[in-house]
């Protein structure tokens, strides 16, 4: 009976030991098929994502046909800024600006004319629009944009003080005997006290022949002030 037993467990430890590597390998067997399945899941999830992707870059992606198309259209409107700023620029305008007065006699019933400083500081005359004998010379016939601005302004006491100022755009042409007031203002001085000045702005398009001269009347030449180019100042360009 010794002997027996001997055997026995001789022979009990080899079947334990089989045993335990059959479970070992079954639990590899189990990790390899987990690990191959999360892959194939990865896989699969992915797939649609990269299809997304794929089909929004293509979207996105411009053709030949529509390279060519933006190309064309910002050569166009590079060609169309060039042009509308060569046009502009080669325009007949002026800028006159204001200068000390000489007093001169108003001629017939007109009100006095201003005189400009028309190539000093701020102003210019450029593509044949010409200043002549107080007066804008239209090169061109065309819709032109008239401004001017005066600036009135008196140290007198109130007695002495005028009761308003004016001043008048004028053009005259050759095919009409008379002067034409194109624009006017009046401002009244009443609320203003012994040192006082008034700006008066006038602005608008007319249309003009060529030939047609511009010149700025006012009331009192004496009052104008010359003191700066901002205050008074006259001008036209060609739209």
């Amino acid at each position: 009976m010794k002997h027996f037993a001997e055997i026995s467990l001789e022979e009990a430890i080899p079947m334990t030991n089989q045993d335990s590597g059959m479970g070992v390998r079954e639990d590899l067997k189990k990790i390899r098929c987990a690990v191959v399945f999360c892959l194939l899941s990865v896989l699969v999830l992915a797939l649609p994502t990269a299809y997304l992707l794929i089909g929004n870059l293509t979207a996105h992606k411009p053709g030949p046909a529509q390279v060519a198309e933006e190309s064309t259209a910002r050569f166009l409107k590079q060609q169309t800024s060039l042009a509308h700023f060569e046009s502009s620029t080669e325009k007949p305008r002026a800028h006159l600006t204001v200068k000390k007065q000489d007093p001169s006699p108003p001629v017939g019933n007109q009100l006095p004319v201003l005189q400009w400083e028309h190539e000093r500081g701020l102003a210019f005359t450029k593509n044949n629009m010409n200043y002549t004998n107080k007066s804008l010379v239209i090169p061109k016939a065309g819709d032109y944009y008239i401004y001017s601005q005066v600036t009135f302004r008196g140290h007198t006491p109130i007695d002495n003080k005028p009761a308003s100022v004016t001043q008048v755009i004028t053009k005259v042409t050759d095919s009409y005997p008379e002067p034409t007031q194109l624009l006017t203002a009046t401002k009244t001085l009443c609320n203003m006290g012994n040192n006082w000045f008034q700006p008066i702005y006038l602005g608008a398009v007319i249309f003009m022949e060529e030939g047609d001269r511009l010149m700025v009347n006012v009331s009192d030449i004496q009052l104008v002030d010359y003191t700066k180019e901002h205050k008074t100042f006259f001008g036209a360009f060609l739209l």
